[in-house]
C-alpha cells in the first residue's frame, strides 16, 4: 500500500520543503492542494513552477494526486467560493481546468474536487459544470475523483452514484473516498464503504473521525477501527492513500511522522 500526505496539512511550509519532509519521513506520495502558497494555479509563472515541482517529485520519488480544496484562492472573503452551483461559477470552472492541466503535466493519479454547499434546486447546474470538467479532463487524459463531502450537495456515496448516473457514467470520473467521512455519516461500516465503491475508487483520503461530527482527527483519537479498513483497501485499490489533516499545519512534521507509524502498524492488522 502506498501512503501519501496532504500538503494542506503543511500550510506553513514552502512547497519544496514540504515535499522534502514528506519524502524523508517515508511517504510514497503527496496529495497536492493547488493553493495560494502551494503552486498557485493562477500564478503568471505557473508553467515554469509546475516544471520545477515535477522535477522535485521525480527526484524525491513521490507520486501525486491533485486536490482543489483551497479555501480562499478564488474569493478572499468567502471560503470555498464560488462553487460549481453559484451564478458566477466561471472562476471555479477555470480553477478546475487549470488543475486538470497541472495534473496532466505532473502525471497525477487523479484530480479531485467536490460540489460545494448549495440548494437541491442547483443540482442540474452541478451536473452541467461537472460534465464540462469531465469532458475537458478526458481530452487531457486525466482521471477525476469526485469527493462526497458532509454538508455539501454531494454529501455521501449515494449522492455520488446519482451524479455519476446523471452524467452518463463518464469513463474518467471515479470517486474520491475520505475514510473519515464514512464514519461520520455513511450507514455502512467503514470497511464496507470501501468495498461498496471499490470499482470506482481513484483517490483515497484517510483520517480519523467520530459519528455525526465532520472533524478530521489524528489517528487513534476518533472511532475508526483501521486494520479492517486498510485490509479492504489493500484488496481493491492500488493508488495513494493520503493522510488528510488540514488543520494540523502547526505541527506538520510530527503529526505526519506519527500518522505514518500508525498506518503502518494498522496495515499489519495490529491496533496502534
Amino acid at each position: 500500500m502506498k501512503f501519501g500526505y496532504g500538503t494542506n496539512g503543511f500550510g506553513n511550509h514552502r512547497l519544496p520543503e514540504a515535499l522534502r519532509v514528506i519524502a524523508e519521513l517515508g511517504y510514497d506520495g503527496v496529495a497536492l492542494t493547488l493553493d495560494t502558497n502551494h503552486l498557485d494555479p493562477f500564478d503568471a509563472d505557473l508553467a515554469r513552477r509546475t516544471t520545477v515541482v515535477a522535477a522535485d517529485l521525480r527526484k524525491l520519488g513521490l507520486e501525486v494526486v491533485i486536490e482543489t480544496g483551497a479555501r480562499y484562492l478564488l474569493d478572499p472573503w468567502r471560503k470555498h467560493s464560488p462553487t460549481l452551483m453559484d451564478d458566477n461559477r466561471k472562476p471555479r470552472l477555470e480553477y478546475l481546468r487549470r488543475a486538470v492541466r497541472v495534473g496532466a503535466d505532473l502525471g497525477a493519479q487523479a484530480v479531485s474536487f467536490w460540489a460545494g454547499i448549495g440548494a437541491a434546486d442547483r443540482w442540474d447546474r452541478l451536473v452541467d459544470g461537472t460534465g464540462q470538467i469531465a469532458e475537458y479532463a478526458a481530452k487531457a487524459g486525466v482521471t477525476l475523483g469526485f469527493e462526497p463531502e458532509p454538508g455539501m450537495l454531494v454529501n455521501d456515496i449515494a449522492d455520488w452514484r446519482r451524479l455519476y448516473d446523471d452524467l452518463g457514467r463518464p469513463h474518467n470520473l471515479g470517486i474520491t473516498l475520505d475514510i473519515g467521512h464514512c464514519r461520520c455519516l455513511e450507514p455502512l461500516p467503514v470497511a464496507d464503504c470501501v468495498t461498496a465503491v471499490a470499482e470506482h475508487l481513484v483517490n483515497v483520503q484517510i483520517d480519523d473521525m467520530r459519528r455525526g461530527t465532520h472533524e478530521h482527527l489524528e489517528f487513534g483519537t476518533g472511532e475508526i477501527d483501521f486494520p479492517p479498513v486498510l485490509a479492504a483497501l489493500e484488496k481493491s485499490y492500488e493508488g495513494l492513500v493520503s493522510v488528510e489533516l488540514p488543520r494540523h499545519s502547526h505541527a506538520a512534521p510530527a503529526v505526519a511522522a506519527q500518522s505514518l507509524e500508525f498506518l503502518r502498524t494498522a496495515l499489519k492488522g495490529q491496533p496502534a
